[in-house]
């Protein structure tokens, strides 16, 4: 017996290849805003540990300030023991010394103090990439249950939630 083939006709979905291609398009932007944002977490794990060197490095020049100073409150106490001379020069040599470790340790701090900031912000701007991803990963999927239900609800919802991920991430620059 020989097989009859039966001509079905073919419908073409105009708007389901414009789903389609809105889908692809938002897989695109989807993958921008997600490697902005491992990158933002990147730069802001990096300006954190900066920052925590800034403030190591401050806190040693902080103790090496007060040993300074220790050392110059003895002298001074010292001094009428000692041969005046050798005191006097370690005297001096030891509060010019105080003097520069309290100045590294000001500029120190302010360079922490600056990084910290950094971080703040860049992790501000992470937190709203991630967002935007979020909101744009909701909007594919949305627009793509058009293809399993027919309806056109879901491709309206989906641009909804993926405008407003484009809008969050955009935010980021703000920030």
């Amino acid at each position: 017996m020989t097989e009859v083939e039966i001509p079905h006709p073919h419908q073409v979905d105009e708007f389901g290849k414009r789903v389609g291609v809105l889908v692809g398009g938002l897989g695109v932007l989807l993958s921008v805003v997600t490697i902005a944002s491992h990158r933002e977490h990147t730069r802001a794990v990096v300006l954190r540990t900066e920052a925590n060197d800034q403030w190591s490095f401050y806190q040693a020049k902080k103790i090496r300030e007060y040993q300074a100073e220790v050392g110059t409150t003895l002298l001074q106490v010292l001094r009428k023991d000692a041969d005046q001379t050798t005191a006097a020069t370690a005297l001096q040599t030891l509060s010019a010394q105080h003097s520069k470790l309290a100045n590294d340790a000001a500029d120190l701090k302010r360079s922490a103090e600056l990084r910290d900031d950094d971080t703040h912000r860049a992790e501000a701007r992470a937190l709203r990439l991630d967002l935007g991803e979020g909101f744009l990963q909701l909007g594919l999927v949305l627009c793509s249950m058009y293809f399993l239900a027919r309806r056109r609800l879901f491709p309206g919802m989906g641009v909804a939630a993926a405008a407003l991920g484009v809008v969050i991430a955009a935010s980021a620059l703000a920030v």
